[in-house]
């Protein structure tokens, strides 16, 4: 066996659940973070189908799109929050946190500004960020999509 496959083996796949409105978006970085072998990823195109099979403890983390209709991404954030109070978040952004303004401020202020990735991201920069935040094994060979 090589030694990145022999690497990869003891490493623990992170599960992710993405929610995104685009669905291009959503396909697209799913394939980006499984190909790399460090990810199952589990993607939904709106909020409240995610919300609706959403169970505690399944997932490592939530990367959920902040600009989406009936149920925005700071608010699916609550609930989820609500129901699993360990799953680390991650958002997903083109515009800039300020034009979240008050109403968002004690989601950015408990997770900080670390856990906002803007849109577009290049695929290396997406994987390395959730690493980083799910304490993966940084070292690892990196595929770039």
């Amino acid at each position: 066996m090589s030694t990145t496959l022999q690497s990869k083996s003891k490493t623990k796949i992170r599960r992710i659940l993405l929610v995104d409105d685009e669905r291009d978006v959503a396909v697209t970085i799913q394939l980006v973070l499984e190909d790399n072998g460090f990810f199952k990823v589990d993607t939904f195109n709106n909020a409240e189908s995610a919300l609706s099979i959403f169970k505690p403890g399944v997932y490592d983390l939530a990367l959920l799109d902040i600009k989406m209709p009936m149920l925005d991404g700071f608010e699916l954030c609550r609930r989820i929050k609500n129901i699993d109070n360990k799953i680390k978040i991650c958002f997903l952004t083109a515009a800039d946190l300020s034009d979240y303004g008050v109403r968002n401020s004690d989601i950015i202020n408990d997770l900080g500004t670390d856990c906002f990735i803007n849109k577009p991201v290049k695929s290396k920069d997406i994987i390395e960020r959730l690493k980083i935040l799910l304490s993966c094994e940084t070292n690892q060979e990196i595929k770039d999509a």
